[in-house]
């Protein structure tokens, strides 16, 4: 089982060592990407302020995360799931996880970033700010940028099982699963359950989006289970407790939605 996350915007602050070690990261074969992106990005925030909060599109209250950038080679590290917070990461509770679901954590997870392409939750990398959106210089729009790397390396990454993906439409684009990869790849997406005057209405909610999205890994961890397809993954989730509706696709090559419907936190 192999689970796509999005990245979180805020991040947890770094340590003072050790300092990023390219050659220790998952993936390998996305470092040249990586040190490219790095390389342009140090660059920009250190020689220019304004045009880096312009590419970056920070507000004012987040000008600090440029001096960040500008020295993440000598910046401290932490384990990548711990840099990453927020709603989605919070429901995670990466922390709290017992022996068994930390291994099965550290073996799934994929945490999706516009700096790194992607990393584990157990590679060291320091704060930083920039998301997939990002429009870089020289490089180009990062979604678009991560597609041929991406396209070489996850593949190989996904193995023979399920690929859950939980990203965020930005994050989706800098890699969709194709061919047989796609067949064994199911896509969620959360709806908010509401009565009204009598008649169901359905929404999507940002943050029972990610809240939920994190409880459901969560509960597949702690449970130990590994879902080899997308129908063993709605009938592991339907025993978890979740109500989910499936759509198998029409033909061969394209992956599953999925629908889990919630109606509180």
């Amino acid at each position: 089982m192999l689970v796509l996350l999005p990245p979180s915007e805020g991040k947890a602050a770094g340590e003072t060592g050790p300092t990023l070690d390219m050659g220790s990261l998952s993936l390998p074969g996305l470092n040249a990407a990586r040190e490219a992106v790095l390389e342009e990005l140090v660059g920009l925030c250190a020689a220019d302020e304004t045009k880096a909060q312009e590419v970056l599109g920070l507000s004012q209250g987040l000008k600090g995360e440029i001096a960040k950038n500008a020295g993440l080679r000598t910046a401290g590290t932490r384990p990548a799931g711990e840099i990453y917070t927020g709603v989605l990461y919070d429901a995670l509770g990466l922390a709290s996880l017992d022996a068994r679901a930390r291994r099965l954590a550290e073996e799934s997870l994929l945490v999706f970033s516009g700096l790194w392409g992607a990393v584990r939750i157990g590679d060291r990398i320091p704060s930083y700010r920039c998301s997939m959106g990002v429009k870089l210089p020289a490089l180009g729009a990062l979604g678009a940028y991560w597609r041929a790397p991406m396209a070489e390396v996850l593949p190989a990454a996904a193995g023979k099982g399920l690929v859950l993906d939980l990203r965020s439409a930005a994050y989706a684009t800098a890699w969709k699963p194709k061919g047989e990869v796609a067949g064994r790849t199911a896509t969620v997406r959360v709806l908010q359950s509401k009565i009204v005057d009598g008649v169901e209405k359905r929404s999507v909610v940002s943050h029972f989006n990610k809240a939920t999205k994190g409880r459901l890994v969560r509960d597949l961890l702690t449970a130990g289970l590994r879902p080899k397809d997308p129908a063993e993954l709605v009938a592991a989730l339907r025993e978890l407790g979740y109500a989910v509706e499936a759509e198998a696709p029409a033909k061969g090559g394209k992956a599953w939605g999925l629908d889990v419907i919630v109606t509180e936190l």
